[in-house]
Order: structure tokens, then sequence, then C-alpha cells
């Protein structure tokens, strides 16, 4: 089964961890051995990833560096993407030694007069307290935003049209290659009148990339794997409550908050419905378990979706 598995940004840096090598490769490492297990069991993997906490610091340290203009978020999500993934393919390899491996820098085609642009929402970088976050967007132009019990600085996420190297995953998957791609939502361009191709300041929501990627490579299942065991309504209240099997006319995209897990459940809509394959989301540790039907949130059309309708449950 070829399974596109999304891996998130906190998954990969936990919540409160500092930005630090170390941090990310110890993650990147549990990672490692939890997608190990699914390639033993016999799956074909495309590994995409997050980039919001990465990014965000690379931002800080390009606008600090003197007598340089920073630069841009573009050139940015390019150098998150291979420093993630160079992290993400060492520590495959050290796991699975007998396999080949491919990370791969994608660029991604958004349209320029997405609304995105006018309304930031992607955070990136570092959480503040709100005086912080408020004096630092007076500083240095930012949009700023709540994000969980932090602010933070958001900025535009555009949606994908194009995955320009879908075609080269396609060959190197068919070929036996666990491909690491689309990092942090892959490198948003935009095609100019004359054909020619040039980057923007943008960072593409990855979820929404991820989908876009297991679609045109007809992917059997898209995972999404995160800090948290799946998608709750009322999450953070006493009512809330874990949604199991659900069938993608039960839910939107819109019952849940923009920057955090709004886009995963639209991506998931968007590929089930695309495909008829199910999409799912939950933690990282729990991967196995989710792609058998045991865990996580899973969002079909068809046979997993109408046994939840009838009562039948897999656990």
């Amino acid at each position: 089964m070829l399974i596109v598995v999304a891996l998130g940004g906190n998954a990969l840096l936990r919540r409160g961890e500092p930005m630090t090598a170390e941090n990310q490769r110890a993650n990147i490492r549990r990672a490692a051995v939890v997608l190990g297990e699914l390639v033993r069991a016999g799956h074909s993997l495309v590994i995409t990833h997050g980039n919001g906490p990465q990014v965000g610091l690379l931002a800080l340290q390009s606008a600090a560096t003197p007598d340089a203009d920073a630069f841009p978020l573009d050139v940015l999500d390019a150098e998150s993407a291979g420093m993630i993934g160079y992290v993400i393919e060492q520590e495959l390899g050290n796991v699975l030694p007998d396999r080949l491996f491919a990370t791969l820098l994608t660029q991604v085609k958004v349209d320029p007069c997405d609304e995105a642009f006018s309304h930031p929402t992607k955070p990136i970088g570092p959480g503040y307290t709100e005086a912080t976050a408020r004096r630092l967007a007076g500083e240095r132009g930012w949009r700023i935003a709540q994000d969980g019990a932090n602010w933070r600085r958001v900025v535009p996420s555009p949606k994908p049209q194009t995955i320009l190297e879908a075609t080269v995953i396609s060959f190197l998957v068919e070929r036996g290659v666990i491909v690491t791609c689309a990092g942090g939502g892959g490198v948003p361009v935009i095609e100019l009148e004359d054909g020619r191709r040039v980057g923007i300041e943008a960072v593409i929501d990855k979820d929404r990339a991820s989908a876009l990627l297991a679609r045109e490579l007809n992917a059997d299942m898209f995972v999404m794997l995160t800090d948290v065991d799946g998608v709750y309504l009322g999450y953070g209240t006493s009512q809330a409550h874990l949604l199991e099997r659900v069938h993608v006319r039960d839910v939107s995209g819109n019952d849940f908050p923009a920057g955090s897990m709004g886009p995963k459940v639209e991506a998931a809509i968007e590929f089930a419905k695309a495909t008829g394959n199910p999409a799912a989301i939950g933690r990282l540790e729990d991967a196995a378990a989710i792609v058998r039907g045991g865990r996580g949130t899973r969002i079909d059309i068809g046979n997993q979706a109408r046994a939840h309708d009838e009562g039948v449950t897999e656990r």
C-alpha cells in the first residue's frame, strides 16, 4: 500500500521544547523508528513534513544578520526543507539500512491572487507572550495571532495548485525509493505571463500540499501524524469528544481552527473525496495502529465510514 505520511512540525519538535539541532534530531529519530515499522509491514512511503517552528527561526536568524537583506520566505522554505529532509533521510537510513532514500526539494505552484496573501493565518517561529509579540510586530512589521497559550507570527498560506515535481516523485516511488518531499508544504512559486516561475513570500500549509501530492500520486492512504491522538470536537473544553470514524459528509474543516486542525480536516476530506481512499489523523506513536484502523481519526467515504454509521467498530 502506498501511503503519503505527513509529519507535523510539532511531531518533529515537541511543544515547549527549545529549537535545537539535538532536540530536532532526537524527535526525527523517534519518527524514523515508527516509519520503519510501516515499511517493514510492507508499505511504500512518501514522507512530507512541517517546518513552521524551523522556518520561523531561520527568518529570525536571517533578519539578525548585520549589513545584509533578510532572505525571502520561499528561500527559507527551501532551506528548512533541506535541513529537515537531511536528518529524516539519515535517521531512516539508520533504521532501514537496506533501503534507498531521496530527499527532493519540491516547488508548489500557487495563485498570486490567492486571498491568503491579504489574510495571513499560518503560524511560524517561536511562541511569545502577547506583549512581546505585539512589540515585535510593531518593530518588524509582522502580523501576529494567538496560537494556543502563546502568540506567534503568522504569514500567508496560499492554497497549493500543482506539485511541480510530482512526476519525478512518482518515478522514484515506482523504483522502490522512499522519498521525503514537499517539506514545509513545498517552496511556493508563481508563474509569470512569460512562463517563468519565481518564488513568492509565503508558507504553504503542509497538510494541504501533502493531500494534493497524495492525490497526484494516487496514494492508497494519506496519514497526518502530529502530537495529538486525533480530531476532537470541542477540543480543550469539558465537552471534548474524539472523532474516530467519520464520513466526509459529516465533517468540515470550518468546524475547527484555521491555524490548527482545520487544514488537516479539510486536507483529509479533499483526499478522500478525490480518491475514494481513507485519510487519517493521529499521534506519531500510533502510526501503525492508525494505518490498521485502530487509532486516530479516519475520514472516509467507503466501508470504514459506513461501518461506523452502522455502529460497527474495529478497535
